[in-house]
């Protein structure tokens, strides 16, 4: 795993619209909309990335992703299957984390793991992971900023397809 730093800086994790990822830098995010879910860093930083969703055999994360700062990242191709998922993510050059209140399973190299519970008896590490409700989209989009605008939580909403 990417180890943050023991400094917590207090990172944001959002999802615009599409007119929002526009504004950020239409060379990085302006491309055909295509149903899959995409995370895009808008940081200078190198970021690893983890996802956790609901599948069929049950739950799964799966990690790592490694996003260059000023790019995007396909996480899943295709309609997504289930409403909700989860992301984890470290900023690897200048320490801090993307998180949230639900506990998953993360492993140091690149892994896919199966359930979500006795982390640490299984050999793997604990991460919590900040949740999304994609209401049923089959795309979704979050971006990664380096923090909290003034007052406001951080916000979830689809980039296009249905």
């Amino acid at each position: 795993m990417l180890v943050a730093r023991a400094a917590k800086l207090r990172r944001a994790l959002t999802v615009p619209a599409l007119a929002g990822a526009l504004t950020l830098g239409a060379a990085m995010f302006a491309s055909p909309a295509f149903a899959d879910f995409r995370v895009c860093n808008a940081t200078q930083s190198l970021v690893g990335v983890a996802i956790g969703y609901r599948a069929a055999a049950g739950w799964v994360t799966e990690g790592w992703w490694h996003i260059e700062g000023s790019t995007c990242k396909t996480l899943i191709e295709g309609p997504l299957a289930s409403r909700y998922y989860y992301l984890y993510a470290e900023d690897a050059e200048r320490g801090g984390r993307w998180d949230g209140p639900t506990n998953m399973c993360v492993a140091e190299k690149e892994f896919k793991i199966t359930a979500v519970n006795d982390c640490l008896r299984r050999g793997f590490q604990r991460a919590g992971f900040q949740e999304y409700d994609t209401r049923e989209q089959s795309s979704w989009m979050v971006e990664l900023t380096d923090e909290l605008p003034p007052n406001s939580p951080p916000t979830a909403s689809p980039t296009g397809t249905q």
